[in-house]
């Protein structure tokens, strides 16, 4: 699909709905100044797997890998993924259902092996992002800059990643009072350098007692540590920047969200994005026939354990009043 221009961005079918801020926003209130030991540590935990896998991936390729690492870099794929999809956002942020204590630590702890930061900063930030969603006050919104080609490329790159290294941080005490209030989630919170460490080095310890060989530690550190660190990264950080910039928006929402079929499965099905900020707080994106939602699936299996509870699935009548067309 064609990404959105000048001419094209617009409130099509909502009226409310807001249009590119085209300026970055002033800070305010909503955001806290970053202790400069935090950002530099910021950076390391980011461009460590990059300028790693740069260097080493033409190397490495094709002379050490094996199915350990393949399979130790699958499962703790997704298990930072579901951490990040089902806790961080799904249950943390938006109180899609509730859960018991055990499962809210679980999730926890593997949200924060995703390495996207501490539990309570994420959940601030993102319940920040859908407060102001591509208006002033959005800390990654690809709209920041304008709409023209130029700007939407800077935007695009800011909304990735770029907005990671801003020291304005999201002031925590205002979005996230009610996690702050919880001490095992804040302690969680706190831990968050050990939870990083972990899900860098573990793969290697597992790697290396399953081989019973030095060899068989780095290769899964590296395939399994820093290679799928970094996909699971720019997967995650491209429903910032791809689904606000392209794709499809069958449903009504105040912003540019859209649906981006061909992240669904690598994103868990964060990526059916439209009906997720058309229905924040609904515990399935994917709605549609057709729509892929693994995370959604998980809920539905801790429902049936009885893990979790009060669960916000969202009726069809409910999605059929949030359709773009819906009457009025």
């Amino acid at each position: 699909m064609t990404p959105p221009t000048a001419t094209t961005v617009r409130p099509s079918h909502d009226s409310t709905k807001a249009a590119p801020a085209g300026r970055a926003p002033a800070p305010t209130l909503d955001a806290e100044r970053l202790p400069l030991a935090q950002y530099l540590v910021l950076y390391v935990y980011v461009l460590f797997p990059i300028v790693a896998i740069i260097a080493a991936v033409p190397l490495a390729w094709g002379s050490f890998i094996g199915w350990v690492d393949i399979a130790l870099g699958v499962v703790f794929y997704f298990v930072g993924l579901l951490g990040i999809t089902v806790g961080f956002h799904r249950h943390f942020t938006h109180g899609s259902f509730k859960a018991k204590m055990p499962l809210r630590v679980a999730l926890g702890i593997a949200g924060s092996m995703a390495i996207q930061g501490p539990l309570l900063q994420w959940v601030a930030d993102h319940r920040r992002h859908h407060a102001y969603s591509d208006r002033d006050g959005d800390p990654h919104s690809p709209w920041r800059y304008g709409t023209s080609a130029g700007a939407l490329a800077k935007g695009l790159f800011w909304a990735h990643v770029g907005w990671i290294f801003d020291r304005e941080r999201t002031n925590k005490e205002r979005f996230a009072p009610d996690l702050i209030k919880n001490t095992a989630l804040n302690r969680v919170s706190r831990l968050f350098g050990l939870w990083a460490l972990l899900s860098l080095f573990l793969p290697a310890i597992i790697g290396g007692l399953v081989t019973w060989s030095w060899m068989g530690a780095v290769t899964a550190f590296f395939w399994a540590g820093l290679v799928r660190l970094f996909l699971l990264q720019h997967v995650t950080w491209s429903i910032n920047s791809i689904c606000h910039a392209v794709g499809e928006r069958p449903f009504s929402s105040r912003d540019m969200s859209a649906n981006y079929w061909p992240l669904a499965i690598l994103s868990a099905g964060e990526s059916w994005h439209n009906l997720h900020h058309a229905d924040p707080t609904a515990a399935r994106h994917g709605v549609m026939r057709g729509q892929i939602d693994m995370s959604a699936r998980l809920i539905w299996v801790f429902e049936k354990l009885g893990w979790a509870h009060n669960v916000k699935w969202p009726s069809p009548e409910r999605v059929k009043a949030k359709l773009a067309d819906a009457p009025a």
